[in-house]
């Protein structure tokens, strides 16, 4: 080995040329092993996690154009849904009107037929009464009659037509004071 001129040449320069030499091979040496057996191996690795990102990429685009067709799609159905419920809501309101107007149609009705019985009642009532005060009324005036005469007029027929007389004034009479 041949020394390198000079005493104090520094760290990083070899002392014998020698030592360059084999440096250098070995380099070239290390150099072609990483070229031939490390690189490849980087470039399929490389190559293969590109193509699963690229991969990955279109997925996840596909899938993203997947969920915006969905979401249109759920939109579209909520909007019709939306106008169905509105439809539906509006026919409700409007049986509902109908009904309520037909219930009292008939609340009507029945109120009609129920004043109308009512008053027939009432009616039937009051003849009644008037029937049952006439026989009593006109017992009560042949017996005073009869006690102020001194005679008995339950049986003359002209008693019958005197009482029958006098409740007709009285019903005038009452007739002309209500008017």
């Amino acid at each position: 080995m041949l020394p390198l001129e000079g005493p104090n040449l520094g760290p990083l320069l070899p002392e014998h040329m020698s030592e360059i030499f084999v440096g250098i091979a070995l380099f070239l040496v290390v150099w072609y092993v990483v070229q031939t057996k490390v690189v490849p191996v980087f470039e399929k690795t490389y190559a293969e996690r590109t193509e699963v990102i690229t991969g990955g990429i279109e997925k996840a685009e596909a899938a993203q154009n997947e969920a915006a067709a969905a979401l249109a799609e759920y939109k579209a159905q909520l909007a019709w849904a939306r106008e169905e419920a509105s439809r539906i809501r509006e026919e409700a309101k409007g049986q509902a009107a109908s009904i309520a107007a037909e219930i009292r149609e008939q609340a009507q009705a029945e109120s009609a037929r129920m004043i109308a019985t009512a008053k027939a009642q009432i009616e039937a009532e009051r003849a009644q009464v008037v029937h049952q005060l006439r026989g009593e009324v006109g017992g009560l005036a042949t017996t005073l009659a009869g006690r102020i005469v001194g005679e008995s007029l339950e049986d003359d027929e002209r008693a019958r037509r005197s009482v029958e007389r006098f409740i007709a004034d009285l019903e005038a009479q009452t007739e002309t004071e209500s008017v």
